[in-house]
C-alpha cells in the first residue's frame, strides 16, 4: 500500500496556507480541494497539527467547515482577532464574511 503522507504533499498543504490573506480564514476542505484532494479535509487537519516542524505557517487562519476554531488551542481566537476576523455569537468563524475566496 501506498504511503498517503508524503514530503511533497505536506508542503503542498502549506504552500496553500501560506497563501491565506491576512484577515481571512479557510477550510480543511477548501484546502484539500485546492490541492486535489477534494475527499482528504482530515488529512489536511492532520498535516497542520504537525506544521510547527516544517516552519512558520499561518495555520490559525484554517478553521473546519462550520467555523469552528481547532478546540484546545486558545491562541488561534487570539491572533484572528488580531487580523479583525469576525466572529458570530456561537464562537464560530464568521465564513461569509471571512472565508478566502480564491
Amino acid at each position: 500500500m501506498k504511503k498517503i503522507l508524503n514530503e511533497h504533499l505536506i508542503y503542498e498543504i502549506l504552500s496553500v496556507v501560506v497563501e491565506i490573506p491576512l484577515g481571512c480564514v479557510a477550510t480543511y476542505g477548501q484546502i484539500a480541494l485546492l490541492i486535489g484532494r477534494d475527499r482528504n479535509a482530515r488529512l489536511v487537519g492532520r498535516v497542520l497539527s504537525h506544521a510547527d516542524f516544517y516552519g512558520s505557517y499561518p495555520c490559525h487562519r484554517v478553521v473546519n467547515a462550520s467555523g469552528r476554531l481547532v478546540p484546545h488551542w486558545d491562541e488561534q481566537r487570539k491572533l484572528l482577532c488580531q487580523e479583525h476576523v469576525q466572529f458570530k455569537k456561537n464562537g464560530c468563524v464568521d465564513l461569509k464574511q471571512c472565508q478566502w475566496k480564491m
